[in-house]
């Protein structure tokens, strides 16, 4: 026969925690309301600008100009896109602004990750230290301070063109790039390279063949960012661009508004004929975006 002990109120108390915390675990988490509000109003602040936009390019001029935003279009007129592609020459100006984006992407990629890899690999070198510190500091230069500079610069050197606008994205996107790519790179194991160098591998094989392929998710964040920040840019090509005709198509679209003011709807169809662009590389490449933005928060 098997005695059964009495449990004391000691073991009972000492026993009692663990029960608790396990209910706790099992328990399902509570709705965060703060973050469920900021979010809903985050959302609020990108889909009623959106809303918007469409329903002012469907429109006809007679319910444009009605002033009421907010209602939607009926009957759609689509004859509006065609207009905004006839005023604002958007062939020219679009062919400009994937041009000079295209240049600004794929040259970001190669300078910042060749630099950071570079810095990444030499950190115990005090020159590679002192120039990631460099690219860095640039980062905080405001850009009214070096904008005469630059026009100057590339009037003396006649890259006062969209080839020039390219150039200077690319610039201005290094520190920013170098600064996630180095990130990224510390997360990358050394001893891949280590293997690649006993097999008589040099270090642009080592890059191109190996680096470089582990930096998908990088490579599509930085390049991302720099797409966005040299389409959307307005302040470089008008400073830089000389030529009325060669300009981008925020620059085209800032003319086209100033002159033709009253025509809404042409406008927003114009402004959402040059928003595509945007929306469907950021659609294809979001989760590359926040997976590369997230690899190297984390040592590993």
């Amino acid at each position: 026969m098997t005695a059964t002990l009495p449990t004391s109120d000691h073991d009972a108390r000492r026993r009692a925690p663990g029960r608790a915390a396990a209910h706790t675990r099992l328990r399902p988490h509570a709705l965060n309301w703060p973050v469920t509000v900021a979010l809903m109003v985050a959302t609020l602040a990108v889909l009623v600008p959106l809303y918007v936009t469409v329903a002012m390019a469907l429109k006809t001029p007679s319910q444009a100009a009605q002033g009421n935003a907010f209602a939607p279009p009926w009957p759609i007129d689509l004859n509006n896109f065609a207009s905004a592609w006839r005023l604002t020459h958007f062939p020219t100006s679009f062919a400009i602004s994937i041009a000079v984006s295209a240049a600004a992407v794929i040259g970001t990629l190669v300078l910042s990750s060749l630099a950071a890899y570079a810095i990444a690999r030499n950190w115990d070198r005090r020159l590679f230290r002192w120039s990631f510190f460099y690219l860095l500091g640039a980062m905080f230069l405001p850009f009214p301070v070096v904008a005469l500079p630059q026009i100057k610069l590339t009037a003396l050197l006649s890259i006062d063109s969209p080839a020039g606008v390219a150039l200077l994205h690319i610039v201005f996107q290094l520190s920013f790039s170098v600064l996630l790519y180095s990130a990224y790179l510390r997360s990358v194991p050394a001893e891949l390279e280590e293997n690649a160098r006993i097999d008589g591998a040099t270090t642009w094989q080592i890059f191109w063949r190996i680096i470089m392929p582990l930096l998908g998710p990088m490579n599509a964040t930085v390049g991302i960012f720099a797409f966005l920040a040299s389409w959307n840019d307005y302040m470089l090509p008008s400073l830089i661009t000389a030529d009325p005709g060669l300009q981008t198509l925020p620059v085209v679209q800032s003319i086209f508004q100033s002159e033709f003011g009253t025509n809404y709807n042409i406008a927003f169809a114009s402004y959402l004929m040059a928003m595509a662009p945007t929306v469907v590389v950021y659609l294809f490449s979001q989760r590359w975006v926040i997976s590369g933005v997230t690899q190297g928060a984390v040592k590993q």
